[in-house]
């Protein structure tokens, strides 16, 4: 089984469209953990927001930084976040790297075989040498990124190239022209953010079959429903719409894995009302 395989299985098992982002920012844990040693509170952390909300998931999105900055047992605490996910909800390891052969060799390696996520998020910037040692990995799921959800998004992606027959596109686009491309393993897919749902909807239709992971609801203020009826696919499947902070920090207090349960049942149902809304 691969990436999209694992994804559509427990979107289909789960009846959700739902990745839950994990960004565990130890000021903002309820009091009790805060009296526990930060490592230690992180991993009961997102463990208990994993339980609670893992009935409501397709995925779960552990966010690199937020475990490296603790420093080295960040890592080891990142490792254990990472098994406590179910075997049949495929992990997303949110890395945005980016390098050349042979670093990016080590990289896949990394998160691939040493931690054992199912997919990892790659910058595609430096072409298609940094990409493709991710792409050996044909079982696992590669998402480049291709329309980010900041507001500087604009800066780089709007920029006016040439595509391959000299056409000039928005650099989006040729991203997502060149990612289709390469995806003849069938392991590629995209990042592109729910602020920009117009564009998400010129990408998905460059893209028709590739599973789409979609940033940007909640905290950041996408429209929810613009994001799944543009990002859907014509099955209404291979979106992955992401939420993090409105999910883990749903509750500050010690109700929060309970509160957390609630937001993504919210939000999972939220999406399926836009699904059948679409039809």
């Amino acid at each position: 089984m691969n990436f999209a395989e694992k994804l559509l299985a427990a979107s289909r098992r789960q009846e959700s469209l739902l990745c839950v982002g994990l960004d565990p920012d130890p000021g903002r844990l309820p009091a009790s953990l805060r009296q526990e040693p930060v490592m230690s509170a992180i991993v009961r952390f997102c463990q208990d927001i994993i339980a609670a909300t893992a009935p409501y998931a397709c995925a779960f999105k552990p966010n690199l930084a937020f475990f490296e900055v603790l420093g080295p047992a960040g890592l080891q605490a990142f490792q254990e976040v990472v098994q406590a996910v179910p075997a049949h909800i495929p992990v997303i390891a949110d890395a945005k790297r980016g390098d050349i052969g042979n670093t990016a060799r080590a990289y896949a390696k990394t998160f691939f075989e040493t931690y054992g996520c199912d997919a990892v998020t790659v910058n595609p910037y430096m072409g298609y040498d940094s990409v493709a040692p991710f792409l050996e990995y044909r079982d696992k799921g590669t998402l480049l990124l291709c329309r980010t959800s900041n507001p500087g998004a604009r800066d780089m992606q709007d920029l006016r190239v040439q595509d391959e027959s000299g056409t000039l596109r928005p650099l989006y686009e040729v991203v997502a022209q060149r990612v289709q491309s390469w995806n003849t393993a069938g392991n590629c897919g995209l990042v592109v953010g729910a602020t920009y749902p117009e564009e998400l909807r010129q990408i998905r239709t460059i893209c028709p079959q590739m599973p789409i992971l979609i940033p940007g609801i909640g905290a950041q203020g996408g429209d929810l429903e613009a994001a799944v009826q543009v990002g859907v696919d014509a099955q209404g499947e291979l979106a992955i719409i992401s939420s993090s902070r409105a999910i883990l920090y749903a509750s500050e207090g010690e109700d929060f894995a309970q509160a957390a349960a609630a937001e993504a049942r919210r939000a999972r149902d939220q999406i399926n009302a836009a699904r059948q809304k679409q039809g």
